[in-house]
Formats: structure tokens, sequence, C-alpha cells
């Protein structure tokens, strides 16, 4: 357990960034899961999806690259569902 003031409040940032990490994280994953149950061209389902994944990028959580490896494929998916 830290020791000093200023490892204790590290410790509590940490902490709180722990737990909005997760929960842009969950974010993400439930914004895909919904784009693949989700009726082909069902835009409100792509807008959330680009929401939670520009948002885990701009907070670090995914990196640039992933984030538009992410994008391209939910549009495709939205394109091809049934």
């Amino acid at each position: 357990m830290a020791i000093t003031r200023g490892a204790k409040k590290a410790h509590r940032q940490s902490l709180r960034k722990h737990a909005m990490n997760d929960k842009r994280r969950t974010a993400v994953r439930a914004a895909l899961k919904n784009v693949r149950t989700a009726p082909k061209g069902d835009v409100a389902a792509l807008a959330a999806a680009y929401k939670a994944i520009d948002k885990a990028l701009k907070r670090g959580l995914i990196k640039k690259n992933t984030a538009a490896h992410r994008k391209a494929k939910v549009a495709k998916a939205l394109a091809t569902n049934k």
C-alpha cells in the first residue's frame, strides 16, 4: 500500500481512471454488439458505435489505427446486415 501522501493521491487517481476506462471499454463493446444485431443501414447504431470508438480513441484507450479499423468494420457490417 502507498505510504507517502503523493503516492496515496496517485493511487486514488489511478483507481478513478481505471473505473472510467472500464466504462468506456464496456461502451465500445456494447455498441459493437448492438451493431451486429442492428438491421441493415441503421444510422443510429452506426452513430452510437462511432461515438463510443471516438471517445475511446480520444482518451487513449485504443490507438488511432485500431479505431479506424473498428469504424471500417462497423460500417461494413451495417452495409451487409440482413
